[in-house]
């Protein structure tokens, strides 16, 4: 097997932009040092399949081409039956996708070029994962996560960002989602068990974040870290419409967690049980999966990335060169 780099790209991120711009992008990350073995997908699961053929053939590093979905995927193939394959393999993103939630949180440019740069200057360094079980279409399975794992509203919207066929997934589509859900939506009856406590309550949603944005740039768990050996947890109870409206802007700028009402609290957790019984819907790193009853644990420094943050002031410009 080839010892360079294999970038699994999804042609279909960007609403199918990212497959349209492809040649370019190709000609310009190879004229910038970065070469590599291209890999693209056709459907859902190419992306695990891929790359776990490539890290059980011990190839040095894969990358994810695409969104949060792709990134997903390929985190996925890290692992076979839910155990970690033995491989020296690394892991590393190149942001084609829209969205863009998990490389916020890892300082990881929005601009491809930016972001290659950084693979190739990066030391590795130790993720964290979130690994879920979860009532599926075909039974009960698991499946883990690498950036927010999310009960109730938020897998409603997912379901409807995904039937948004052509639409990119950024900030807006996420929006009109959750504005739409938030019209229809009514709060369900949650039994939750954090670390072995129990709470029932009536919520609107519960969210188990390893990193900080999801929807498009809303910083849901702003205190969290990917390699904390903890999952932030963030449990909204029954909230009114008026209340979500007017906390949206707050979400999105991450100052929803100061001075926090008694319908919604945060903790940090290893273990968190959900059930309901009513059917509940659930997304891992935005795209919707099946049903509770759910359980989510913590797989400390599970993943190594092999990828360098950049400052804040570095990202927001690799931000505006990636909209260009």
């Amino acid at each position: 097997m080839s010892n360079l780099p294999l970038l699994i790209a999804n042609p279909a991120a960007q609403g199918g932009r990212a497959g349209r711009r492809w040649p370019l992008l190709a000609e310009r990350l190879r004229a910038s040092t970065f070469d590599f073995e291209l890999a693209m997908t056709s459907g859902p699961g190419d992306a695990t399949r891929l790359a776990r053929a490539a890290v059980r053939g011990h190839r040095p590093l894969v990358v994810a081409g695409g969104g949060d979905g792709t990134i997903n995927e390929v985190v996925n193939g890290f692992f076979e039956d839910g155990v970690r394959i033995e491989s020296p393999t690394r892991f590393g993103i190149l942001p084609l996708g829209t969205g863009g939630d998990f490389r916020r949180s890892v300082g990881i440019p929005a601009d491809p070029i930016l972001a290659a740069a950084a693979l190739a200057r990066g030391e590795p360094r130790r993720l964290d994962l979130g690994r879920a079980w979860f009532a599926g279409p075909d039974g009960p399975t698991s499946r883990h996560f690498l950036n927010v794992a999310d009960v109730g509203i938020g897998g409603e919207v997912a379901v409807r960002v995904a039937s948004s066929s052509g639409l990119p997934r950024g900030e807006l589509t996420f929006l009109l989602a959750s504005i739409r859900t938030l019209l229809t939506w009514r709060n369900k009856p949650l039994h939750i068990v954090i670390d072995g406590e129990p709470i029932d309550l009536v919520c609107q949603q519960v969210v188990v974040a390893n990193g900080q944005y999801y929807g498009g740039g809303m910083r849901i768990a702003p205190q969290a870290r990917v390699d904390d050996g903890l999952l932030d947890v963030i449990v909204v109870g029954d909230v009114n419409l008026w209340e979500n409206l007017r906390g949206l802007r707050r979400i999105r700028s991450g100052t929803h967690l100061v001075g926090l009402t008694p319908r919604i609290f945060h903790t940090r957790a290893r273990r968190i049980e959900v059930s309901s019984p009513v059917e509940v819907k659930v997304d891992l790193d935005g795209e919707p999966i099946g049903c509770l009853p759910a359980v989510f644990e913590i797989e400390p420094g599970a993943l190594s990335l092999a990828q360098s943050a950049v400052s804040p002031r570095s990202g927001n410009a690799a931000g505006r060169i990636g909209s260009n």
